[in-house]
């Protein structure tokens, strides 16, 4: 039973730099390690709600680190009420903007009070949320980054035999042949059996994008392409969306769910994957989720495994969980994945137990 005093104590905030087991490269860079930081959300009552933000990159760790501490400090001794807290820290950011950085502390304090709210009711965070722990479809995107074809098919095969049956490629090769040519290794690799989706990382101008994607039109195969153009273009992106048969996918740049619903009022996209961090955590999610509902758009996740299965267990438009391992060296219990689908945990809470050790090790 809930005790209906419980207060937050203190956030401890902790920055670490992990190693990715499978380097990433995409078009706008690569990426070798994933630097997290670490909330821990402690209560009067000695439960402790855990989450982490992606940091993208190592300088970026100490602003978001010291962003997460002010807005503990602003909350020391508020009631665990998750509604309230991120009422209050949206209100006391008003002036700054509730954007970018802002929008990530806030949202992994609001991930962290609800791992907390769930498991002083003893419950998974699913079964808060109204739902219940059941497995959720998923694709191993670990890997495909942009490489020599070689060791594409090769990484493609090995994505597969992890226990997926959909894998993502990267692609925005300054050469159009040079993606179809990783497109037709890794549709060869994979067999047709397997599902295939493919991410830009708005490599490319609405013009480009619509001839490139026409061309993969044209190959076949494909379950979505993700993000061809800048993130923020709503009208460019629907302009693409609707010169294609693929359907496009965008939203893991949607800061917040009020951005989510100008893309589609824009009718911007054909699919929504919102990302956690950057959508208002648990709470942002459930209000992105409504939208995508009402809008009759399917809805995946982008990163935060951990978090993300338990948000798309609740979502009516649930479609795809983004399945990466980037916390799994910090991770005392990481997910089980099974049959392309990962595994709900049963524990209370989200699940989230940290490797203390290995926190210290990777400690930044």
């Amino acid at each position: 039973m809930k005790d209906s005093n419980l207060k937050i104590r203190k956030l401890r905030v902790r920055p670490v730099v992990v190693p990715m087991r499978l380097p990433l490269q995409t078009s706008t860079g690569a990426v070798s390690m994933a630097p997290l930081v670490l909330i821990d959300l402690e209560t009067t009552a000695g439960v402790s709600g855990r989450s982490y933000l992606f940091a993208i990159a190592r300088p970026h760790l100490r602003p978001i680190v010291a962003l997460v501490e002010a807005m503990g400090e602003m909350i020391a001794g508020d009631a665990l009420v998750p509604f309230e807290i991120e009422r209050k820290l949206r209100q006391k950011h008003a002036l700054l903007g509730v954007h970018n950085i802002v929008l990530f502390a806030l949202a992994g304090i609001d991930m962290a009070a609800w791992d907390a709210y769930a498991q002083s009711l003893g419950q998974p965070l699913c079964r808060v949320l109204g739902g219940a722990p059941r497995p959720v479809r998923a694709y191993n995107s670990k890997g495909l980054g942009i490489m020599p074809l070689k060791p594409l098919a090769r990484e493609a095969e090995q994505l597969v035999k992890e226990g997926f049956s959909a894998v993502k490629l990267r692609l925005g090769r300054p050469d159009p042949q040079d993606d179809l040519a990783a497109l037709r290794t890794v549709k060869k690799a994979i067999g047709p059996a397997v599902t295939l989706m493919c991410d830009f990382n708005q490599a490319l101008s609405v013009n480009d994008a619509i001839a490139r994607g026409r061309m993969l039109d044209d190959e076949g195969g494909l379950l979505w392409i993700e993000e061809p153009t800048r993130a923020d273009d709503f009208e460019g992106n629907g302009r693409i969306a609707d010169a294609l048969d693929t359907p496009v996918q965008i939203g893991e740049n949607f800061m917040g769910p009020e951005q989510m619903a100008q893309a589609l009022a824009a009718g911007a996209c054909d699919y929504v994957m919102p990302d956690a961090q950057r959508i208002g955590g648990v709470t942002g999610w459930m209000r992105a989720a409504a939208l995508a509902q009402a809008a009759g758009l399917e809805m995946s996740s982008h990163l935060f495994p951990e978090i993300s299965c338990h948000l798309l267990a609740v979502t009516p438009t649930c479609h795809w969980l983004e399945y990466v391992d980037w916390a799994e060296p910090v991770l005392a219990e990481p997910l089980m994945v099974k049959d392309s689908h990962v595994l709900i945990p049963s524990t209370p809470g989200a699940g989230i137990v940290w490797d203390e050790s290995a926190v210290k090790k990777y400690a930044a």
